[in-house]
């Protein structure tokens, strides 16, 4: 069964991004970027919801040839790696995707059984419509040392507690990555 793990840059007070909608906040340093870059090579199929993809969509494929070589390399990366987009709203999609507009939860479980790899959701909408019906395995924060003081949250309001395993840690200069494992 493929593993999924949700992946996010995340406030010390837990959103993901502002009020506004931006993350700017959250721009990887160097160390960072190359690290993301060397995780999403293992990854077989990144999830993404309508926002996360659009915005991604609108950047990485056009990525100049004057950006530095990590830009570039996540640029390449990002293109050709297979995505799902989750949508209702948008008609096609393109970079190696393919598009969903009905029933995430089940399309997610299809996807998890078919297959022995890992898988990554983006967005927090997509994830926080998972999260509730245990379809997260590994969570990866990477905590800023910022407090934004509202926007969207990284995870839903539950009925039930989620537990969770501390399974490794990681300082880098402008964040710190918590990974937990689902038990």
């Amino acid at each position: 069964m493929r593993k999924l793990i949700y992946t996010f840059g995340v406030s010390l007070d837990g959103f993901v991004n502002d009020r506004d909608g931006s993350i700017d906040w959250a721009e990887p340093d160097e160390e960072l970027h190359q690290f993301h870059n060397d995780r999403y090579r293992e990854i077989e199929v990144s999830l993404h919801g309508r926002r996360l993809y659009e915005l991604m969509a609108a950047h990485w494929p056009y990525v100049p040839a004057s950006a530095s070589r990590i830009e570039r390399d996540f640029a390449k990366l990002w293109t050709e790696k297979p995505k799902v987009v989750f949508s209702r709203t948008l008609t096609e999609v393109r970079w190696n995707s393919r598009l969903v507009s009905e029933n995430a939860v089940e399309e997610v479980r299809r996807l998890k059984a078919d297959g022995d790899g890992t898988m990554e959701v983006g967005g927090a909408n997509l994830a926080t419509s998972l999260i509730p019906h245990g379809l997260i395995d590994e969570y990866q924060l990477f905590l800023s040392p910022v407090v934004l003081g509202g926007g969207t949250p990284m995870f839903p309001p539950l009925d039930n507690h989620i537990r969770l395993r501390l399974a490794e840690t990681r300082h880098f200069d402008t964040v710190v990555m918590l990974r937990y494992l689902a038990v």
